[in-house]
């Protein structure tokens, strides 16, 4: 990984050193996924733009995009969480945009606000927020809504990744959104009083637990159980044989989702380019990409999944999914935070 200091010399450095004639898009981005590459390589051959990529997690990246300044190569940026998404906004790290093809294709709840300057960022992928649970000793409607992870009947038995991470972040500014703070902080300290052990390791290992008896029910990021199901190693199969899957809150708000999502970056030099690549995101190509190369839902209107293990966990395809703006998800970070404090949740 190259040093900060180093990173926007060498990407001016790039650029400069390219023919006068071939166009460069400087891409910071968040998503460290394989199946990406066919994305920027596809937008290369169908614009002759060339693709120069810094990768780095979504804070180092809004961090360097403060510590650059109107210096910053940068001219689009990747992130994958909603409550970062709307930092980078509230922070003046993105130009707003005016796209009629973003604006026609990303619904409202999958972007944030419309200014008369244009729309700061776009969503094109998402992922659910999931219940995973040992099918054994767990019933399944003793966990089919986020409330029950705070209900005393599962005392002793939850497991979840650090609170503070973007991803638990997230769904717990939804469920502040739903409920309100007071009765979101009560369901956090149930939350707590309800942990088979303190909170460690990302959401694989949270699957993993629930198949150990370590805990017996866990949250998950959809896109981890898919590529468990996807997998051909014994382990893998046989995990999956012990755990099952449950979408919450099928009957009230619908079940959390997440977003990754794109922006231009506020000092971009190539402010047309950036936004044709944004535009490519929303095509049913590259949405594909999503679906099929990282176990992702599109977010374009009009596109449909071909993912048998999307198909499979969300029993045929469908499932119902909150409706509030994840712009105000990730407006919910902050206050959320501070309530994680009070509770003692890690």
């Amino acid at each position: 990984m190259l040093k900060a200091a180093g990173i926007a010399t060498l990407l001016v450095a790039a650029a400069t050193s390219a023919g006068a004639q071939e166009q460069v898009l400087n891409l910071y981005s968040a998503r460290h996924y394989s199946t990406d590459e066919a994305l920027y390589n596809n937008f290369t051959k169908a614009t002759g733009i060339k693709i120069n990529r810094v990768d780095a997690d979504d804070a180092g990246i809004l961090a360097r995009l403060k510590a650059e300044g109107a210096a910053s190569p940068a001219d689009v940026i990747l992130l994958v969480d909603a409550a970062r998404l709307h930092k980078g906004e509230v922070d003046g790290l993105f130009r707003p945009v005016k796209s009629k093809v973003l604006e026609d294709s990303i619904p409202a709840q999958y972007r944030a606000a419309t200014t008369p300057e244009g729309t700061a960022w776009f969503g094109f992928s998402t992922r659910a927020r999931v219940v995973v649970y040992d099918k054994a000793k767990v019933k399944r409607e003793d966990v089919d809504t986020y409330e029950e992870l705070a209900d005393p009947k599962n005392k002793g038995k939850v497991c979840l990744r650090s609170g503070s991470h973007p991803y638990n972040l997230s769904l717990f500014g939804a469920v502040t959104e739903h409920l309100g703070e007071q009765k979101a902080e009560a369901w956090l300290k149930g939350v707590v009083d309800n942990m088979a052990r303190a909170p460690k390791g990302g959401d694989t290992d949270q699957i993993k637990a629930v198949g150990s008896g370590e805990c017996q029910i866990a949250v998950t990021n959809t896109y981890y159980i898919a590529r468990l199901l996807r997998s051909t190693a014994p382990e893998d199969k046989a995990l999956m044989d012990k755990v099952a899957i449950v979408f919450p809150n099928q009957t009230s708000w619908g079940t959390h989702l997440n977003i990754a999502g794109g922006a231009v970056a506020k000092n971009s030099k190539n402010t047309a380019a950036a936004v044709k690549f944004l535009e490519y995101l929303a095509s049913a190509e590259a949405q594909n990409y999503f679906a099929n190369g990282n176990n992702e839902w599109p977010t374009a209107k009009g596109v449909k999944v071909n993912n048998p293990a999307l198909t499979a966990m969300s029993g045929g395809g469908d499932f119902k999914t909150e409706t509030i703006p994840l712009a105000a998800v990730g407006a919910n970070q902050v206050k959320v935070q501070q309530m994680l404090d009070r509770v003692g949740f890690k």
